[in-house]
This record gives structure tokens, C-alpha cells and sequence, in this order.
């Protein structure tokens, strides 16, 4: 019995501040935040942390193997650059790749993010305020807009135009605004009846000034909770087009177009998909944790106890 109440007290510290920790995991998503903050950071620093040129091609390297796990293949052919992730199907350095994709997809996210955010926005205050002959013809365009198939207009657009950055980001914003403009309206809805509104309208202020000033404050919650939730799916577009061939052409390191390069050499070479798909993977799954905890913080109904 005393060798086990002095175990017992010698764990009572340490499972308190497993405890703890656990309670602030829970409470804060705290590796979430950090996994998005070191995209931040490879993404802003991608050309100081790459160590190889991302779209340098070397033959000696084809579909070598990662310097972590196969260093005997290097030692046999002294003459290849060290790829500490390996090499993909034209000897170049998918770790460079990787990195330099987190910088394509933070720019082409968040460029469409903040575009479609801004028009979808626009026209839900625009349909909630002034509803009527208005706010019916925005919803129908809206359900003819979600009744069209994104990815036959992606490649009849990358037919037409040809695959490039500005139409990937024009594209991705095409889908950004459909989602905020139906939730926003139902905040505007209840908004415009409020008595400050009332009195407003009855001061003589114009239908700009009530809408910038006392409804557009309002629903700044809502839209940032629904664009924390989007800029993930909007990245895994992207990711999508490119795997598609609709997306960044070539040779650009974009990480759907690396998974799409590297699919006919998996049972070779499965890094070249494995490493992008797994930057993928972290990257959805952090945003989506932020943006369901950013909801419940933001949300009083939604509002957790600890």
C-alpha cells in the first residue's frame, strides 16, 4: 500500500498538467492554430526555407527516394542532390514543391476568399435590405447559379481562356460568393426590423448610410465565421482543378497538380502524392477545426461551457 500511495503522488503532478493541457486543447485550437501559422510561415518564407529550386529539373534524381529514409540510394549515387523528401517523376525536389505550394494556395485562396466574401456580401445586403422585386431576383440567380455544374464550367473555361493563375482565382471566387449570400441575408432580415433601423429610416438617413452603419456592423460575425469555413474547401478546389488539369499549369508547384503529376508512379514513388496530400489533409482539417471553434465563440447560441 505505500509503494502504491507514493506512485500514486509521484503521477498527481503529472496528471494534472496532462489535465490541464487536455482542457486547453479542448477549449482552444491551439494545433489548429499552430498548423495554420506554420503554412503562414513556409508560405511568406518559401524561397528561404526551400533548399532546392522547386522547378529545377534533375535526371540523376528521378523518382529517388527521400534522404530520411533511404540514405543507402544516395550513397550509391553520389552525384544526386540529398532530397530530404525524395525526387518526383522529372528530378525535382518534392519538398521544395511542397513548400512553394503553401505559398500558391495561401494567394489563390485567399484571393478568392476575400473577392467572393466581398460580392456575395454585397448582394445579401442588398437582397436583405431592400427584399421585393430585389431579393427575389438575387435567390433565383443564386439557385440557377447552384444548379450549374462547376466542373464542366472550370473546363469548358479552361478550354475557352486556357488554364491559368487569374482564371483559378476568378473561378474559386465563383465559388466563394454562392455561400455567404444566403446566410448573411437571413441576418440583414432581422436586422432591418430592429428599432434602430426604424428611427433611422424616420431621421431621413439614406438607405447607403442605414446598411453601412447600423446593418453591416451586424452580420461582420457572420461573415467572418462562414469565411474561416470556406477558405478550406475553396483551397481544396484549387487543389482539385489543378489535379483536374483545369487548374495552375505547369511546371508551377501546386500541390493538386503534384498529386496529379505523381499518380502513375505510386507503386514507385508514392511520396510525390503522399507529401502533397498529406499537406492537404493538415491544412482542411486545421481550418475547419478554427473555423467550427471561431462559430462557437463568435455564436452566443452556440455557445460552449467548459
Amino acid at each position: 500500500m505505500k509503494n502504491i500511495s507514493s506512485i500514486l503522488k509521484i503521477l498527481k503532478l503529472p496528471l494534472f498538467y496532462l489535465s490541464e493541457i487536455w482542457r486547453l486543447l479542448r477549449r482552444y485550437p491551439i494545433i489548429s492554430v499552430v498548423l495554420i501559422i506554420l503554412l503562414f510561415f513556409t508560405g511568406i518564407f518559401a524561397d528561404l526555407i526551400s533548399p532546392h529550386d522547386p522547378i529545377k529539373q534533375n535526371l540523376r534524381s528521378r523518382n529517388a527516394p527521400g534522404y530520411l529514409w533511404d540514405k543507402q540510394w544516395y550513397a550509391e549515387n553520389p552525384k544526386a542532390p540529398k532530397y530530404l523528401l525524395g525526387g518526383d517523376h522529372m528530378g525535382r525536389d518534392v519538398l521544395s514543391r511542397t513548400i512553394h505550394g503553401a505559398r500558391l494556395s495561401l494567394i489563390t485562396g485567399g484571393t478568392a476568399l476575400v473577392t467572393g466574401i466581398t460580392i456575395g456580401t454585397t448582394l445579401a445586403l442588398i437582397a436583405g435590405y431592400f427584399g421585393g422585386h430585389v431579393d427575389e431576383i438575387i435567390l433565383r440567380f443564386l439557385d440557377v447559379w447552384y444548379a450549374l455544374p462547376f466542373l464542366l464550367i472550370a473546363m469548358v473555361a479552361v478550354i475557352i481562356f486556357g488554364s491559368s493563375f487569374a482564371l483559378v482565382v476568378i473561378l474559386l471566387a465563383l465559388v466563394a460568393w454562392s455561400a455567404t449570400v444566403r446566410n448573411v441575408r437571413a441576418e440583414v432580415l432581422t436586422l432591418r426590423e430592429r428599432d434602430y433601423v426604424l428611427y433611422s429610416r424616420i431621421a431621413g438617413a439614406s438607405n447607403f448610410r442605414i446598411i453601412m452603419t447600423h446593418i453591416f456592423p451586424g452580420v461582420i460575425n457572420t461573415v467572418v465565421v462562414i469565411a474561416s469555413l470556406r477558405v478550406g474547401s475553396l483551397i481544396l478546389s484549387e487543389a482539385s482543378l489543378s489535379f483536374l488539369g483545369a487548374g495552375i499549369p505547369s511546371p508551377t508547384p501546386a500541390w493538386g497538380l503534384m498529386i496529379s503529376e505523381g499518380r502513375a508512379y505510386v507503386d514507385s514513388a508514392w511520396w510525390s502524392t503522399v507529401v502533397p496530400g498529406v499537406s492537404i489533409m493538415l491544412l482542411i482539417i486545421s481550418l475547419s477545426f478554427f473555423g467550427d471553434w471561431l462559430r462557437d465563440r463568435l455564436d452566443p447560441r452556440l455557445t460552449q461551457l467548459d
